[in-house]
């Protein structure tokens, strides 16, 4: 599932009803969820997160900034926090399996939409930005709300949609595409808060002020202090102290995750400590952060440990949390920080245990039926090739082949994944095909209302299993390649989970074939043409590794 985040930035923090009213906004449409809704009164300014997937979000984005321009008169507003309109800035942030550019058209569809059907003056900025002077949002605010009357006359700064004109209610808004910031903060063993402040500009990008013997800072010839960079790019640091916790922080931005990951943060801050006698005790994320960033964390210290990283998700989580000491001031719980733990739908299924799930199938209801139970061995034949590889990483004599195995093991838990979650897609899509079926018929328009909804329905329920059947030669691959350079005494494991994986792939190409059994479409072709190919391939690659691993099991019996 593709996931967007925009995090809208209101000029309004002091009156519920009205900012709760604009977060109510985006969340009056259907797939949006609404993560945060942060409030400051200082500031007078209010920061809503939501996400979901890009169209849903792009109309809640809109339905937002129509009703802040509604409510919120700039001309009375003040605080603390640079602005220049009612929505002052509205981001769209990648989250999973979407583009940065993706998010980019959606900032210039929303800012054409907002010019054209509200008068808004619309700004696009970061990677989204129409000319170089204009990707800098500090730029775009220069000179704030005050100053615009003047500048949006100004040949390069009129707005990129909507009228070059001063309105004095809403003012302008700014709207772009960028990466997804975490805040972060880095807890240390001190309450002094020079300590933690040193530590912060050992690593912030910006650095520390030179200065000379006698603690002056050292100027250039315009009279401009100079600077020392600190280690890493892409990331603003400040040290603090947190008295409630009982300790220091060092407090970071992490601005592009690309450049300066989370694990690396954490483990410069605890380099720079120790060199200065102290000791980083754990961390706190602010907010919630996406999935990958904890993946990526957890999977760099196995390695350092020298363990392989093709475990299963929730033991890399695992790996991560207590590696970062997330839980040191306040319990990190995934399912609730982590944003698509937060969004995942419920999987009834492959949440139940082994004989509920058996009970369940030998029950009278028609579903869960052959699909489920394809895709249900599926994963576990990729299951078995991923055992494999990491019960052989661990083992003396395999050193040289450890990268190939944690390639294997990587790749199979992404599959049994895959394929597990088709256990539960695949009774989803027959349940809406019944729905479908009991449309009502007593007229010919309901009737053809009927049948169209039953054709869709029909063709998304075989596209399910013939996800499962695509999957299945790799599945089966991934056991032959196993099987030849993993540890010989889990030779049957790997031949297991071909056999499974032939299963998997023949149930799959059944489901397929019945469910377009009654189907007159064009696309009936086009799915029948892939399943066949992939059923040909599975059982190609089956008769390989059954030949090949038998014979390598009768040699050792």
């Amino acid at each position: 599932m593709q996931l967007v985040e925009c995090v809208p930035n209101i000029s309004e923090g002091r009156r519920p009803e009205i900012y709760e009213a604009v977060a109510a906004a985006a969340a009056s449409v259907t797939g949006v969820t609404v993560l945060n809704i942060d409030p400051g009164a200082d500031t007078n300014r209010t920061v809503i997160t939501f996400v979901g997937e890009p169209e849903p979000v792009l109309e809640a984005a809109f339905r937002l900034v129509q009703r802040g321009v509604e409510l919120i008169d700039m001309s009375a507003h003040r605080g603390a926090h640079p602005r220049i309109g009612a929505v002052d800035v509205v981001p769209f942030i990648p989250v999973s399996s979407i583009t940065m550019e993706e998010c980019a058209e959606l900032a210039r569809r929303l800012g054409e939409r907002a010019g054209r059907e509200l008068d808004l003056p619309v700004y696009l900025y970061e990677f989204a930005a129409s000319a170089p002077h204009r990707r800098n949002l500090a730029d775009i605010r220069e000179g704030e709300y005050e100053g615009l009357a003047r500048k949006i006359t100004h040949m390069d700064w009129q707005p990129d949609f909507g009228p070059a004109s001063f309105n004095p209610r809403c003012g302008a808004t700014v709207i772009g595409a960028r990466k997804f910031l975490v805040a972060y903060n880095v807890n240390i063993n001190t309450l002094d808060k020079r300590l933690a402040t040193r530590v912060a500009f050992d690593v912030r990008e910006r650095g520390r002020m030179k200065r000379d013997a006698e603690n002056n800072p050292i100027l250039d010839e315009k009279g401009e202090p100079l600077w020392e960079p600190g280690l890493l790019k892409s990331v603003k640091a400040v040290g603090w102290v947190i008295p409630e916790f009982g300790c220091a922080q060092i407090s970071i931005n992490l601005t592009d995750l690309d450049i300066t990951p989370l694990h690396v943060a954490f483990d410069t801050c605890d380099e720079r400590a120790r060199e200065r006698g102290l000791r980083v005790t754990g961390s706190e994320i602010v907010g919630l952060l996406p999935r990958q960033v904890l993946l990526d964390a957890g999977r760099h210290y196995l390695r350092r440990m020298g363990r392989p990283t093709g475990v299963p998700e929730a033991a890399i989580i695992h790996t991560a949390i207590r590696t970062l000491g997330l839980s040191e001031v306040k319990p990190f719980d995934p399912k609730e920080r982590v944003i698509e733990y937060r969004l995942a739908k419920t999987a009834p299924l492959a949440s139940m245990s082994i004989r509920a799930f058996i009970d369940e199938l030998s029950s009278e209801s028609p579903a869960p039926g052959g699909g489920s139970v394809s895709a249900l061995a599926g994963s576990m034949a990729a299951g078995l090739a991923a055992m494999v590889a990491v019960l052989s990483h661990t083992k003396k004599g395999f050193e040289s082949k450890q990268e190939q195995l944690d390639r294997i093991a990587v790749r199979a838990q992404e599959l049994k994944d895959g394929l597990l979650a088709a256990v539960d897609l695949d009774t989803a899509a027959f349940d809406l095909l019944l729905d479908a079926m009991r449309l009502p018929k007593s007229t010919p328009e309901e009737s053809a209302v009927r049948d169209n909804a039953i054709l869709d329905a029909t063709i998304a329920a075989a596209e399910v299993p013939l996800g499962v059947l695509e999957m299945c030669p790799e599945v089966i691959s991934l056991c032959l390649e196993i099987a030849r350079i993993g540890l010989q005494a889990s030779l049957s494991d790997a031949g297991v989970g071909a056999q499974m994986g032939r299963a998997a792939a023949a149930g799959a190409y059944q489901n397929v074939c019945i469910n377009l059994a009654s189907v007159a479409d064009a696309r009936k072709t086009e799915l029948l043409a892939r399943a066949d190919a992939a059923w040909a391939q599975s059982k190609e690659l089956h008769v390989a590794a059954e030949e090949e691993i038998l014979k390598g099991l009768r040699s050792r019996a």
